[in-house]
């Protein structure tokens, strides 16, 4: 098995761990560069906590290559398809391999972001309005029409998104209804289903749950504040774009509100051990669940490391937490 990268730490001065952990990064989804990066960043923390731990991609090699040295656990640091559409994860399970995260199922259901607005709608979460629609039904009914009836429903501005996919890729907010169709183009070319939501002004937070052993706990909301105004591909991943405070500097009680939805949407959607809810906080204090990530960013520009340091947390130290508690039990 190779190694999609080399890290940072010194690998020959390792110490000896009882725990051995593999680490998945890379794959070819359009996320690929953002998961080297989360992988590397593992890595370095997991060596820190004297982990023995190796970084390798999800190839051909990956089975023979668990075969022949079975890890104690897998730590998924895929984003996109490959890692967070349940696919790999369903495999591993038909190899009996232990990982960390959300079962196949539960990242399906999260993954289709339109199926999991349904959900989390469905257990009294609020969410902005939308209309989730395939390339197929613009081809069939004319595009013109069928952007009308949207406008018409859901007013303006509005958010354009693939239906599925992390990273804001394809995500567009469109103010001005001659926008909408480029907004529209743009969101198809990474994926066929575009989901079109209502644009709620307010205050975005990241919201991640952890379980390390003891139930889902909600970390401290780290509160997005892009330069641009929308938090987008590049707002996410270029240092000195964003500013993130974490904790969100929002009142008690709605930081309160904000904690029990994130943790409220992890368990209707029967999600495990990590994950990070988007949200966006109105001016009069409501919480709107916008989508889910079963697989968070660990970048250094990420907000799932930055609620773990707020909540007094080392990520090495919950990352082998999360590796032990996974490599003694079964699903």
């Amino acid at each position: 098995m190779s190694e999609p990268a080399p890290t940072a730490v010194d690998t020959a001065a390792r110490p000896a761990h009882p725990l051995r952990a593999l680490v998945l990064a890379g794959g070819l989804t359009f996320e690929r560069e953002v998961s080297l990066s989360s992988g590397g960043q593992v890595m370095e923390a997991l060596h820190r906590a004297r982990v023995d731990a190796e970084l390798h991609d999800a190839d051909a090699e990956l089975l023979p290559g668990l075969s022949a040295h079975p890890a104690d656990a897998v730590f998924i640091a895929l984003h996109g398809a490959t890692g967070e559409d349940g696919a790999l994860r369903a495999v591993l399970d038909l190899a009996g391999v232990p990982y960390v995260g959300s079962p196949a199922a539960a990242c399906r259901l999260a993954w289709d972001k339109p199926a999991a607005k349904s959900v989390v709608r469905g257990a009294g979460l609020a969410t902005p309005d939308w209309v989730a629609l395939p390339h197929s039904t613009f081809r069939e009914l004319g595009a013109g029409a069928v952007l009308d009836l949207i406008v018409a429903r859901l007013g303006l501005p509005l958010m354009v998104k693939p239906a599925s996919g992390g990273s804001a890729l394809g995500a567009q907010k469109v103010s001005r209804v001659e926008d909408l169709p480029a907004a529209m183009v743009s969101s198809f070319a990474y994926g066929d289903t575009v989901l079109v939501e209502r644009f709620i002004e307010g205050v975005e937070l990241a919201l991640s749950v952890v379980d390390l052993g003891e139930g889902p706990e909600a970390l401290p909301a780290v509160e997005i504040a892009p330069e641009s105004g929308v938090f987008d591909y590049t707002s996410r991943y270029t240092p000195g774009l964003t500013e993130y405070h974490a904790p969100a500097r929002v009142p008690d009680d709605v930081a309160a509100r904000a904690a029990e939805m994130a943790l409220a949407a992890h368990r209707a959607l029967g999600l495990a051990d990590l994950s990070r809810t988007d949200a966006i906080v109105t001016p009069d204090g409501e919480v709107h669940f916008l989508e889910v990530n079963v697989s968070p960013g660990l970048t250094e520009t990420s907000m799932f490391p930055m609620a773990l340091e707020a909540a007094g947390y080392e990520l090495g130290d919950v990352l082998t937490r999360l590796l032990t508690h996974r490599a003694g039990s079964t699903r």
